[in-house]
């Protein structure tokens, strides 16, 4: 390899380095900020209600699917 090859590739690994090195920087900095605690989450009941009905289209897909 020739010496301006060489100094090329090593230029290239080092600004990947520096990138690289500065993203993580720069998402750990960020990061602590960006953490909050978790909160609860009531549904209500209009949520919560049940949808599901076994009427005699779904009773004949499971029929005819094998379930």
């Amino acid at each position: 390899m020739s010496e301006k090859k060489t100094k090329e590739a090593l230029d290239r690994r080092g600004f990947m380095k520096v990138v690289s090195l500065g993203g993580a920087a720069a998402a750990a900095s960020v990061a602590p900020g960006v953490i909050t605690p978790a909160a609860a989450y009531d549904p209500g009941k209009e949520e919560t209600k049940q949808r599901y009905r076994e009427t005699d289209h779904v009773k004949a897909f499971y029929r005819t699917n094998g379930y």
